[in-house]
């Protein structure tokens, strides 16, 4: 009996020596080596509040209150290093991560690019393997863009590489699977009832991206959206290169919009002017940049789309075919059973082309230049049906994206009161105002077109 009682003082005694010894150890005074070496190794200034060795349930360092970078670029509220017992007296250490509540700024980009540069491309093992990370609530703070807080598990082959992944929102929403497929990864990722974090909020339904990472090439072969009644598919490819004096980065695809109600997409842009109905529609675009946070300013895209049984809320283009009216036409509505036209986009310059809206009451066709600023500067010639107008009437439109301003040419105004004044009301007024809308593409012709 004394025997076992004298076992179980022994063990309590171990127990209780290994819960305090760890705090005995004065890891503190390591601290700044640490934090000099990691600096060394990213290539930026590293901070840590504090570090504590732990040796129950198992042999672990926690470090907290960690920074990367000058203005904090990247955030963490703690890190576990955790290794495997087995590696404890190898030569090459086994560990694991657990890294608690990161905050990566957009600048940490810059960190990790100048780290890569850095890495050599030997595949002999390393003296530390990680084996697994878990990154529990990463928050991606990025400029006008609201990324969802995302936990990630990672694993890594024996030279530290990517193995497999697995991402996903807290909510569930958004979730994306990385595996080994030949010399590179399939990444295949599923969304539902997710709204994008940037740009438009657009409310996705359902989507499926399939993506094969290999080397510095990102192929999406299947993109599939359905959002708005409708479907989005198309595909993507994404590359990058280390040349220097030449785009490094290079973007290009194919969209294909069925069925997609526009409605609640086109009020986001403006709630006093938008579209209803359904957009049909195809195209490609590209981008090449130095950076990847360029792309979208060197976005080139070339889209054909038809918007069937409809209307445009904000303006009425057959009150705005009114010669008497002299102020801009703003509020009202006009249906249509088509609105057809070409989408050219450079940049953030917008340019709605061949523009051409029909229906029982009314035709027109025309062109619109959205500037970066969203200003409107164009024009659309009305012809009301079955009015006593004997031409169509040129409209100039102007003012901005949600405050259009859409009333006739002054050279259509004027060739109104010119034709009236010779020949009368009626047909003079109506050759009047054609006269005045051959002046306005003259003057085109000759114009700078901005």
């Amino acid at each position: 009996m004394k025997k076992y009682k004298k076992i179980l003082i022994g063990t309590a005694i171990v127990i209780g020596l290994l819960v305090i010894l760890p705090f005995l150890i004065p890891l503190q005074t390591y601290l700044h080596e640490a934090e000099k070496i990691a600096s060394e190794k990213l290539g930026a200034s590293v901070t840590i509040n504090s570090a504590h060795l732990y040796l129950l349930p198992s042999p672990r360092v926690v470090a907290s209150g960690i920074t990367v970078g000058e203005h904090h670029e990247l955030k963490v509220e703690s890190l576990v290093i955790t290794p495997t017992i087995g590696s404890l007296f190898s030569a090459t250490k086994i560990i694991d991560l657990t890294i608690s509540r990161p905050i990566v700024k957009k600048a940490a980009l810059e960190i990790v690019s100048a780290l890569s540069a850095k890495k050599t491309e030997s595949s002999e093992a390393a003296a530390v393997n990680i084996r697994h990370v878990k990154v529990d609530e990463l928050q991606l703070v990025w400029p006008d863009v609201e990324f969802p807080v995302i936990n990630v598990e990672v694993m890594l082959t024996d030279t530290n590489k990517l193995q497999s992944a697995l991402i996903e929102t807290i909510d569930g929403k958004l979730k994306a699977d990385v595996t080994p497929e030949d010399d590179g990864h399939l990444i295949v990722a599923n969304a539902e009832k997710w709204t994008l974090p940037a740009g438009l909020p657009l409310l996705i339904d359902k989507a499926k991206v399939e993506m094969h990472l290999k080397d510095s090439r990102l192929a999406m072969p299947i993109i599939d959206v359905a959002l708005y009644q409708g479907k989005l598919t198309g595909n993507a490819t994404l590359s990058w290169q280390e040349n220097k004096g030449k785009a490094n980065w290079r973007a290009n695809g194919k969209l294909k919009v069925e069925n997609l109600s526009v409605k609640e997409p086109t009020s986001m842009v403006s709630k006093s002017t938008y579209l209803s109905g359904h957009l049909f529609g195809k195209g490609n675009f590209s981008a090449s940049a130095k950076e990847a946070g360029q792309l979208m300013d060197r976005l080139r895209a070339d889209f054909r789309f038809n918007v069937k049984k409809g209307v445009l809320h904000g303006v009425d283009l057959v009150k705005a075919a009114s010669l008497l009216l002299k102020q801009g036409q703003r509020g009202g509505e006009t249906e249509f059973e088509e609105f057809s036209g070409l989408l050219n986009v450079s940049g953030r310059q917008y340019h709605l082309r061949e523009l051409k809206i029909s229906s029982g009451l009314l035709a027109a066709a025309g062109q619109i230049k959205i500037s970066p600023k969203k200003e409107l500067n164009g024009a659309v010639e009305v012809e009301v049906k079955r009015s006593v107008s004997l031409a169509a009437i040129p409209l100039e439109v102007s003012g901005t994206v949600s405050n259009p301003v859409v009333l006739p040419s002054k050279a259509a105004l004027a060739g109104a009161v010119a034709g009236t004044a010779v020949l009368g009301p009626g047909v003079g007024t109506g050759l009047g105002v054609k006269a005045g809308g051959a002046l306005d593409k003259l003057k085109g012709l000759f114009g700078d077109e901005k």
